[in-house]
């Protein structure tokens, strides 16, 4: 099995796209990329837009090649609308290329879904119907695709048991040698979602940490993220690609060194540097102002 991570915040930008080739069949995950519109106050920098597209001409040269399109939830950084939009780098054209004559898998639209994100499946619906190949409802069921399982979970909170932003439902490709788990937005936080990836047991999971850059708001979760992903470790021994929320903590290479097995980002694993451009925003806009600002990384 082939596994490539497509777009994520050690890349640049916020995403989780990732790509796998299992038996010739190529599945992309989750496709959207976005920018935060606001970061410690700021719009995106210059930088962060120039990324936005390049990652958006990357993702889409990987939607041109799949068969099958899967949605874990309706946020517009794991999957493409059909508008204009800056900072999703998203337009009807870009939409059409991605779900065109495709199998999509995606999140129920009215079931274990929030208003905001039951209004985005709605207008993604009325688009995508008389385009896609087919499309099937995800959430907890299981599809052979000619000697390639795909089993999806049954939906599980965005976040925290309870969380206002709803409900994602994770991927699991088992080609009959490999099992990889893509879990989307489960940020580590709650037990639905940690229970059933040790059930399942995966060779290798993809996963989006605890969203530790928000502060009081995300009070308790370096400690239950470090807690539920050392026990997942533990259990099924599983490589661990780690991206999206915790990346746009600058502290996430502490969060990586706590863990009883270190990580690697989308970025490590192309074995390209880690550029998470939304922590460093504020130093970004400086060096676009003609002031010296070091960063951890380079930008050329």
């Amino acid at each position: 099995m082939r596994v490539v991570p497509l777009a994520s915040e050690s890349l640049g930008v916020r995403s989780l796209a990732t790509f796998v080739e299992a038996r010739g069949i190529k599945i992309l995950i989750d496709p959207g990329v976005a920018l935060g519109p606001k970061r410690y106050g700021l719009p995106p920098a210059k930088i962060e837009l120039e990324t936005l597209q390049k990652m958006r001409r990357k993702l889409q040269g990987y939607a041109r090649k799949a068969d099958v399109v899967t949605i874990s939830h309706y946020h517009y950084d794991h999957h493409t609308p059909f508008f204009e939009g800056l900072y999703e780098s998203s337009s009807e054209e870009y939409a059409k290329e991605i779900y065109s004559g495709k199998l999509l898998f995606i999140k129920h639209p009215k079931e274990n879904i929030n208003f905001s994100q039951r209004k985005r499946a709605w207008a993604f619906l009325k688009k995508a119907e008389p385009i896609a190949e087919k499309i099937e409802f995800a959430d907890g069921r299981k599809f052979d695709l000619g000697g390639v399982r795909l089993e999806f979970s049954p939906a599980v909170p965005h976040g925290s048991e309870g969380s206002r932003l709803g409900f994602v439902v994770m991927t699991l490709i088992d080609d009959g040698s490999e099992r990889v788990i893509h879990a989307s937005d489960i940020q580590l936080l709650n037990r639905k979602a940690v229970e059933w990836i040790i059930e399942k047991v995966p060779d290798l999971l993809v996963t989006g940490g605890p969203p530790t850059y928000l502060g009081k708001r995300a009070e308790g979760s370096w400690e239950a993220g470090i807690k539920n992903l050392n026990e997942i470790i533990r259990e099924t021994g599983a490589e661990i690609i780690l991206d999206h929320h915790i990346v746009r903590d600058r502290n996430y290479p502490r969060f990586f060194d706590e863990l009883e097995e270190r990580p690697k980002t989308f970025a490590a694993y192309l074995k390209v540097e880690d550029r998470p451009l939304e922590a460093y925003r504020r130093e970004l806009h400086k060096r676009e102002g003609g002031e010296k600002v070091e960063l951890p990384f380079r930008l050329g």
